[in-house]
């Protein structure tokens, strides 16, 4: 698909990169059971290398990146230490790979696990092609390893995302993770750019089922339109659309049903015209019920939701399924 990748690119030309300081907050999560305090730090680093090339088509994460040196880095990740207070969660990104060498150089990796040894459990990500790299790294804390997927239909990946890799080449790379003795969380997309709402659906369903038995945590993330990207341009002429949040209760319904790992969900823009929403009167209490759901891990979350816009949203799955023939 090289005429897609470089129509992605022609997104990213010219795009002004300032210096910025990295972002930081703090938030609860789950660990062992029990929810917890993490502290989450988002580097400022040359970002994603597959983004520099070409992108998969909804990310826009490519605009929080310039090319930082290793001096930076380091700057960086010392004054970001200086506001870490022993969360038993931390999780360094970088917009990226962090085990990159070329975003992060291997013995800044290695300083970076080490300076946040007092965590119980260190959250990277990274693409499958570095992943040999993880065998380099080591510590104190737990490290899990949050690798993208997005979808288990290598056409979804190649034609609806433009991923850069198969289904087989990501197993391949979630089996290291594994060997090297890491944890695993997977990143699944509900509703990628030409999906319908219930094909999106059964996509990421479908992908839980081929995951389920490597995956210690499924992250589900439902598509949000980042500006600069090829579907906001879509989302702009009318031919894409946001899932609704009652697809993400149903997607999280079903998986909690066939997977008994860590399931979370992370609604970007949840509620707003970008991000995944409903009809706007229960939007709050369905996110609610989302995030407490990820902590919880209890389906019971979703029991008495309701709302008169949800027979609307059942009535579009039918006229789909009856356009599709």
């Amino acid at each position: 698909m090289k005429e897609l990748e470089e129509f992605a690119a022609t997104f990213k030309r010219d795009l002004l990169k300032k210096v910025k300081k990295p972002r930081i907050w703090k938030e609860k999560d789950i660990l062992d059971g029990k929810i917890v305090n993490a502290f989450v730090l988002i580097l400022r680093t040359k970002g994603c290398r597959w983004a520099n090339k070409a992108g998969c088509l909804m990310c826009g994460y490519f605009k929080e990146t310039y090319d930082a040196g290793k001096d930076e880095i380091l700057r960086q990740i010392n004054e970001a230490y200086k506001q870490y207070e022993g969360e038993e969660i931390v999780k360094i990104f970088t917009s990226g790979s962090f085990l990159d060498e070329e975003e992060i150089p291997l013995e800044l990796q290695r300083y970076i696990i080490k300076k946040f040894s007092k965590a119980k459990k260190i959250i990277i990500e990274s693409r499958p092609e570095f992943i040999e790299n993880l065998k380099e790294l080591d510590g104190e804390a737990r490290i899990e390893v949050a690798m993208g997927l997005e979808s288990a239909n290598d056409l979804v990946l190649e034609y609806a995302i433009n991923k850069g890799f198969s289904f087989k080449e990501w197993r391949k790379a979630a089996k290291k993770v594994k060997k090297y003795g890491k944890e695993l969380k997977v990143y699944i997309l509900i509703k990628p750019p030409f999906l319908t709402e219930k094909d999106a659906i059964r996509d990421a369903v479908k992908s839980v089922e081929k995951v389920k038995d490597i995956a210690d945590t499924i992250s589900f993330n439902p598509v949000a339109i980042h500006s600069k990207t090829v579907l906001e341009r879509m989302w702009r002429h009318g031919l894409y659309h946001p899932p609704w949040l009652w697809s993400v209760v149903e997607v999280l319904e079903k998986a909690r049903k066939i997977y008994d790992g860590i399931i979370k969900c992370d609604v970007v823009a949840g509620g707003k015209m970008r991000g995944s929403h409903n009809c706007g009167e229960c939007d709050k209490k369905v996110l609610s019920a989302i995030r407490n759901f990820s902590l919880t891990q209890r389906a019971e979350e979703f029991k008495n939701l309701d709302c008169k816009c949800r027979e609307e949203w059942r009535d579009l799955l039918e006229v789909e399924e009856f356009i599709k023939g």
